[in-house]
């Protein structure tokens, strides 16, 4: 059975990258999806704040079902449900709330609560949490992405996501980092689906299969 865990351990091993889609349109969302999935990328989060996010995310996933698709800045166990009746398999948070990891592991959904600091970590492990989204990656340097692997669970996924370039991957990558979520870099409201697909080339470039997953 191909559960949204087992699209998300093979996507890691594949490309673990999560494509941010924020300030995605509905009309946008299968022809930026396809370009994803044409370059073999099939992470995808569309962010709440976006418009209309569910009419895209459930067009996505019913179109693309060998995708893992979802929603990013999940706040409340309400919308977890909300995505999940759109077809989402995926809930991402800018921080971590026990609610909403807990009600998305009671609906078999993957789950990558934002956190900061140990003390978060572990309280998002012990909820439940499906990885770790390192969040702003801008204020958790390599060197903390390097502490925390060393106290936490060897097999607990680290995702640094904020200001994620091409040029800083590799850094973030050798201090253990498992995958990414890549946000402006790879996508900005009004891009075309070829220059997504051009930007996520780079990305996937600079992979080359060796992220640490």
């Amino acid at each position: 059975m191909n559960t949204p865990h087992d699209k998300f351990a093979a996507a890691l091993k594949a490309l673990p990258l999560v494509g941010i889609l924020r300030g995605l349109r509905p009309d946008e969302a299968l022809p930026v999806a396809q370009a994803l999935l044409g370059v073999g990328w099939t992470l995808i989060e569309v962010p709440l704040n976006s418009p209309q996010p569910l009419q895209s995310i459930e067009a996505m996933a019913a179109a693309f079902p060998a995708a893992l698709v979802g929603a990013g800045t999940v706040l409340s166990a309400g919308q977890v449900r909300d995505v999940h009746a759109a077809g989402g398999q995926l809930v991402v948070s800018p921080n971590f709330d026990a609610t909403v990891v807990r009600e998305a592991v009671r609906l078999g959904m993957v789950c990558l609560p934002g956190v900061m600091t140990a003390t978060e970590a572990f309280a998002a492990l012990q909820a439940g949490a499906s990885g770790l989204k390192l969040f702003p990656a801008e204020m958790l340097t390599p060197a903390v992405v390097k502490a925390l692997r060393a106290v936490l669970p060897a097999q607990t996924l680290l995702l640094p996501v904020g200001s994620i370039t091409v040029d800083n991957m590799a850094t973030y990558r050798a201090a253990g980092a498992s995958g990414f979520g890549i946000g402006s870099a790879l996508y900005t409201p009004g891009m075309t689906a070829a220059t997504v697909a051009e930007n996520a080339m780079k990305f996937i470039a600079v992979c080359a299969g060796n992220i640490r997953a």
